[in-house]
């Protein structure tokens, strides 16, 4: 079933249950992909739902830092289960360890040794590690190594 299918499903779910906070978060993102599919005129691959979703979570945890800055917790406390909604149709997330371990192959795959390789090493880990981990953490970590 793909992902799209699978949101569909979960906001009839939603729906029959009368979880507004659910439905609206799977509108949100149903509508998300929709627009992508019309702007490009094709349908989306699993992958490029994922981004989508990806894309919103990180969205939301950015949002979550400015409410919290301006003492708005009420509105951080929305976001917040709203990526929980979101984090259910995502891959599970890589561990550290597992990180870890596809950034040194990368890097020996990739025979890269200076910060110069650094594009090449991220270009090769992003398709591993799509919707499963933070690309940032994972440019910060291939800095520190490649130094």
């Amino acid at each position: 079933m793909s992902l799209v299918d699978q949101l569909k499903d979960q906001m009839k779910e939603a729906m029959r249950a009368k979880e507004k906070l659910r439905l609206g978060t799977i509108r949100m993102a149903l509508a998300a992909v929709k627009q992508i599919e019309v702007d490009t005129r094709e349908t989306l691959t699993n992958d490029q739902a994922i981004a989508v979703l990806t894309k919103m979570v990180k969205q939301r945890r950015d949002s979550i830092a400015q409410y919290e800055a301006a003492g708005r917790d009420e509105l951080a406390q929305i976001e917040a289960e709203e990526i929980l909604v979101l984090e259910k149709f995502l891959p599970q997330p890589l561990s550290q360890e597992e990180i870890t371990a596809l950034v040194d192959a990368s890097i020996v795959e990739m025979g890269a040794s200076t910060m110069a390789d650094m594009g090449k090493v991220m270009g090769a880990l992003k398709p591993k590690v799509m919707g499963r981990a933070d690309m940032a953490a994972i440019g910060a970590m291939i800095r520190a190594k490649l130094k």
